[in-house]
C-alpha cells in the first residue's frame, strides 16, 4: 500500500507564540484535517502567505524567464524547479496563460510576472543581464561560463529554442555540454541544470 502524502492533524496542542497567542503562520484548518501540500517539513501547516514570506527573506538572485508562445507543457517543470532552487522570480514571456500542471502548484509559493514580448522583458530587466540557454552555434559552454550572480536565466519552448528576438536580447548564450548522441535535452531537465550551475557558482563558491 501506497505511503499517505503528508501529514495528519496536528497533534497536541496548536503551536503558540511567546505570549501564549495562536502562531499566525500555522493555518488552524491544516492543523485540524492534516497538511497534505507538496512543501518541505519545515513548511508543514503553514499558511501559504506565511510560506511566501519566509521564503521572500532568502530568495537568491537570480529570475527564470521563460518564452511562452505553444502552451509548452515543460513550463511547469522549470517553474518547479525555480521554487526547488528558490528563484527571484519566474517571468513568462508571451501568452499569459501556461500549462500549470507541471508544476505541481508549487508556482503558489513564487513571484509571477508577465511580459507581452522580448522587448517588455528587456524593458523590465534594465541592466540585469538576460543568459539565454540554448544548444546553438556559437554558444558558450555553461560549465566553464562565469555566471553573474544577478541576472535572468532565459528558457525556450521545447523544439524550436529560444526564438530570434530573445537571442538577440540576451548578453551570452549558454549550452550544456553533451557526451551522447542525442542533439539536446529535455527543456525541463536544461533548465534544472543551468539553476544549479548558478547554486554552485554563487552559493557553493565552486568556480
Amino acid at each position: 500500500m501506497q505511503d499517505e502524502i503528508g501529514v495528519g492533524p496536528w497533534p497536541g496542542e496548536w503551536p503558540t507564540t511567546e505570549d501564549g497567542s495562536p502562531d499566525p503562520r500555522y493555518d488552524e484548518a491544516l492543523l485540524a484535517d492534516g497538511d497534505r501540500r507538496n512543501v518541505v517539513d519545515r513548511y508543514r501547516y503553514w499558511t501559504q502567505e506565511a510560506i511566501v514570506a519566509d521564503l521572500d527573506r532568502h530568495r537568491h538572485d537570480f529570475h527564470i524567464a521563460v518564452e511562452n508562445w505553444g502552451h509548452d507543457f515543460n513550463i511547469g517543470s522549470v517553474i518547479r524547479t525555480a521554487n526547488a532552487f528558490n528563484a527571484k522570480a519566474f517571468h513568462i514571456v508571451g501568452k499569459r496563460r501556461w500549462n500549470r500542471r507541471g508544476a505541481m502548484v508549487t508556482d503558489r509559493y513564487q513571484h509571477e510576472l508577465h511580459h507581452a514580448d522580448v522587448d517588455s522583458l528587456r524593458e523590465w530587466a534594465g541592466d540585469l543581464p538576460l543568459i539565454g540557454i540554448d544548444n546553438l552555434p556559437g554558444s558558450l559552454p555553461i560549465e566553464t561560463y562565469d555566471l553573474p550572480r544577478e541576472c535572468v536565466l532565459v528558457f525556450g519552448q521545447e523544439g524550436p529554442g529560444l526564438s530570434a528576438q530573445m537571442r538577440a536580447a540576451c548578453t551570452a548564450i549558454l549550452h550544456i555540454e553533451q557526451f551522447g548522441s542525442t542533439r539536446s535535452i529535455n527543456a525541463g531537465a536544461a533548465a534544472a541544470i543551468a539553476m544549479h550551475m548558478w547554486i554552485l557558482r554563487h552559493v557553493h563558491g565552486q568556480g
